[in-house]
């Protein structure tokens, strides 16, 4: 039998919220009832947002809904080299290049705003003068900011759930950050090199990680590794058709277990979202993941509703 493995990443700069556990627990049910290992990695790399109490909670709020893992827990920070490693790869294939631009810079270079407010594309004529490719470099300056160059060509996705899907990372973001001046690889390539020496074998996460696909599979081809078998599942929102965040109140799991609400009561919400029962009953995880199969999960969104908020409340 082909070995599978999978991982619950969560990352220490907040609370685990119900659109968080969702996410894991169908993670967890489908690792569990596929026969995949399934690790627990913590993406502590963001060091200015991480929350010295993040880590602890969010193992504390899986085990108290009644999710398990193999191994040991691991930490991103712990150890940098294969970050570093890949960086040197990129390098002396001229795939990457300092960039010491600021955003206000490179937004006063930029010809027009990017459709997403949270990404600012950056523009070709930014580059280093002359061929990148011809002149391979070291990876010397863990100071600097480094981009990954991004050719202008579409890159498939083929999602297992949401099916193949088109993206061009050139014309979405542009050459984008791989490693930041904090000495630190940045998002895209941590989770590139975590995945690939975890051994993952499928990545479980959430829809609005599906542009990421795309990017990664730049760097899984850039450093000859195989790209995984991707699963981006719909979100939850708010009421607002934004995805579930503060501004919709508080949703956070510690929240629920601190007032003394079941677990039982938080996975059966869970549990109706998900396809698994025809309206909001209590279950327990073990009994989720008996229920769960991933053709009876709904592609379109989930919004929170008043409705559920008073269920789970008990109200």
């Amino acid at each position: 039998m082909e070995r599978r493995v999978s991982r619950l990443a969560p990352s220490p700069t907040g609370a685990l919220h119900l659109g968080n556990a969702r996410t894991f627990l169908i993670n967890w049910a489908v690792a569990r009832n596929s026969l995949w290992e399934l690790l627990l990695r913590v993406e502590n790399l963001d060091g200015p947002r991480n929350k010295p109490w993040a880590t602890q909670q969010a193992i504390d709020d899986l085990t108290w809904l009644g999710m398990d893992f193999d191994g040991p827990i691991t930490t991103q920070a712990a150890d940098l080299d294969p970050y570093r490693a890949a960086m040197q790869h990129l390098a002396e294939a001229g795939l990457t290049y300092p960039c010491a631009l600021t955003r206000a810079q490179i937004e006063q270079a930029s010809t027009a705003p990017h459709d997403n407010d949270h990404e600012l594309r950056f523009p070709e004529h930014l580059r280093p003068v002359g061929p990148i490719a011809d002149s391979p470099s070291a990876f010397v300056d863990e100071h600097t900011n480094y981009r990954l160059l991004v050719e202008d060509a579409v890159v498939p996705v083929t999602d297992t759930f949401a099916g193949t899907k088109q993206f061009n990372p050139f014309r979405e973001i542009g050459d984008f950050v791989i490693w930041t001046k904090r000495e630190q690889p940045a998002y895209q390539l941590a989770v590139v090199v975590d995945d690939h020496r975890q051994g993952v074998t499928d990545v479980v996460r959430g829809m609005d990680l599906l542009p990421s696909a795309a990017r990664q599979q730049l760097l899984y081809g850039a450093l000859g590794w195989p790209v995984p078998h991707w699963w981006h599942l719909p979100l939850v929102l708010g009421p607002d058709g934004r995805r579930l965040a503060k501004r919709h109140g508080d949703t956070r799991i510690s929240y629920y277990r601190e007032c003394g609400i079941a677990p039982q009561r938080v996975i059966g919400l869970l549990a109706w979202w998900s396809g698994v029962t025809a309206s909001r009953v209590e279950l327990s995880a073990e009994e989720f993941r008996q229920g769960f199969t991933i053709e009876r999960l709904d592609a379109r969104p989930i919004t929170f509703s008043k409705d559920d908020e008073q269920w789970l409340c008990g109200s």
